[in-house]
């Protein structure tokens, strides 16, 4: 294999976006933002600017909404990404937007979790949520991008029904293996038997499985949890997975900072060995 080790880089209204991620000595990253008001022609120029002066590559725009977040199993279903109904269109309308900007940028899809999609097939909101998806996907389809999904709040025969369902052909998989597991969702690896064909891009973090059934599992740092890195990567590399490694680690300071770089050592020596 020889796939790229990368980092999530926020999107800021000004200044250098990109430094973040050359200080690290890495030449890939994904950005991420949750303001919509900062999707200006703008700064989408400045973005393609610094891309071009530093040579560093953005996979793609991880593209958050407005409204409440809550990162549990107890409200997370009520408030996180277009299932909730009453959320459904100004959050419809942020991703559209985070398309347009996408678009301008020159980037080749938008990332979200959708939220916690139902697992009956037959259930209304199921159908209203296929419905969503297929208008926002097609919309993308027709700026020339892909609608890539986060792992984590469904299982993967669920993400599979959706892509099926929706079926406009321009979809992939954000895998976040950490987040099967925290949402106690499903095994990563043996994910990639379900969905492995539509995975683009692979969040490289880690975690421990729910203990109480009313929050999530905790995070933890590549390799200490229960993703099984380096069988995770192999099989990543026998399905012909040639995408970027974007590391996430999901606290902050030093700490951070320290962990990261110990992870871009890690994921490196893995994907060589493959």
């Amino acid at each position: 294999m020889n796939n790229p080790v990368g980092v999530i880089a926020s999107l800021k209204a000004e200044g250098q976006n990109l430094k973040y991620v050359a200080d690290f000595g890495l030449k890939v990253c994904q950005l991420v933002c949750w303001n919509p008001d900062i999707y200006t022609e703008e700064r989408a120029d400045s973005i393609r600017r610094e891309m071009e002066e530093t040579g560093i590559q953005v996979t793609s725009l991880w593209a958050g909404w407005p409204g409440p977040a809550v990162w549990n199993l107890v409200d997370g279903p009520t408030t996180l990404g277009i299932v909730p109904g009453e959320y459904r269109e100004v959050r419809s309308a942020a991703l559209k937007k985070a398309g347009e900007f996408a678009h301008q940028v020159g980037l080749p899809a938008i990332v979200t979790h959708l939220g916690f999609i139902p697992e009956e097939p037959k259930a209304p909101l199921f159908r209203e949520v296929v419905d969503v998806v297929t208008d926002i996907s097609t919309f993308l389809r027709d700026l020339g991008l892909e609608f890539w999904f986060e792992t984590g709040q469904e299982t993967p025969v669920t993400m599979l029904r959706l892509i099926h369902q929706a079926g406009t052909g321009n979809f992939g998989i954000n895998l976040d293996p950490a987040n099967l597991i925290l949402y106690g969702k499903a095994n990563p690896i043996d994910a990639l038997d379900v969905f492995g064909q539509y995975v683009r891009s692979v969040h490289a973090k880690d975690g421990m499985y729910p203990t109480d059934p009313m929050k999530l599992g905790h995070e933890v740092k590549i390799g200490e949890g229960r993703v099984r890195f380096p069988e995770f990567v192999r099989r990543l590399g026998e399905i012909g997975y040639e995408g970027a490694f974007i590391i996430e680690r999901e606290i902050s300071g030093p700490q951070q900072q320290a962990d990261i770089r110990d992870s871009i050592k890690y994921l490196e020596a893995l994907i060589r060995g493959v």
